[in-house]
């Protein structure tokens, strides 16, 4: 059953800077829910009650608050890691691929600290690594469908000093949400048990390696 707080949800998760806004508690509940007010009688079907908005709101704020201290609790102190001239593929998955993927880490020299990274989705598989592979990549791919190739890209690396980063929910939030702030686009984010990757455009990775800094300094020192 649709009901009220299920439609807040959905809108404000929906508008990232609303729910930046309505998490730290700077947006006036009243005037947002009377804004929202519309769009949620036409999901419903009926009329809703001012007051029944503001109230989800109000909660909705509550569990907002609550996952940001999970996520300020934990432990941000580690280094930030930059690689330049990367880049990324996307491929059709197929079995041939699958197949070919099997050989594909004797591509690099990971003792050189060559980047590799396979991300492998339920129809498609993304293929990141250094420039200098590019045409190494392209010729192992022949045959398969190749949707999209990036280049000039950079990989942007926080290396945790926590092990907690796996299971604390909120970090990657946090983090995303500080590149969203700088209008920062995300071509992939590669993550391990203390490691979290951004791939992005060259041109962005100056204000996204400040941002990410901001924040390790700023959580550290909180």
């Amino acid at each position: 059953m649709v009901t009220i707080s299920h439609i807040v949800k959905k809108i404000v998760s929906g508008q990232p800077f609303v729910e930046e806004a309505l998490g730290s508690r700077i947006i006036s509940f009243g005037n947002l829910a009377e804004q929202m007010l519309p769009k949620i009688e036409q999901e419903l079907g009926k009329k809703a009650r001012h007051a029944a908005v503001v109230m989800a709101l109000r909660r909705y704020s509550e569990q907002i608050s609550q996952q940001r201290k999970s996520a300020s609790s934990f432990d941000y102190s580690g280094e930030i890691i930059v690689k330049t001239s990367i880049a990324d593929f996307s491929i059709v998955k197929s079995q041939s691929l699958l197949a070919k993927l099997k050989n594909i880490y004797n591509l690099v020299n990971f003792e050189r600290g060559d980047t590799l990274n396979v991300i492998v989705g339920n129809n498609e598989v993304s293929i990141i690594v250094n420039e200098k592979y590019r045409g190494r990549l392209a010729k192992f791919l022949s045959g398969e469908k190749i949707l999209a190739k990036q280049s000039n890209l950079v990989a942007l690396a926080i290396v945790f000093n926590s092990n907690d980063f796996y299971s604390t929910p909120g970090v990657i939030f946090n983090a995303v949400r500080k590149l969203a702030w700088e209008n920062i686009n995300i071509y992939e984010i590669v993550s391990t048990m203390t490691e979290l990757t951004f791939i992005l455009g060259n041109e962005d990775s100056m204000r996204a390696y400040n941002a990410l800094h901001e924040l390790l300094k700023n959580k550290n020192s909180s």
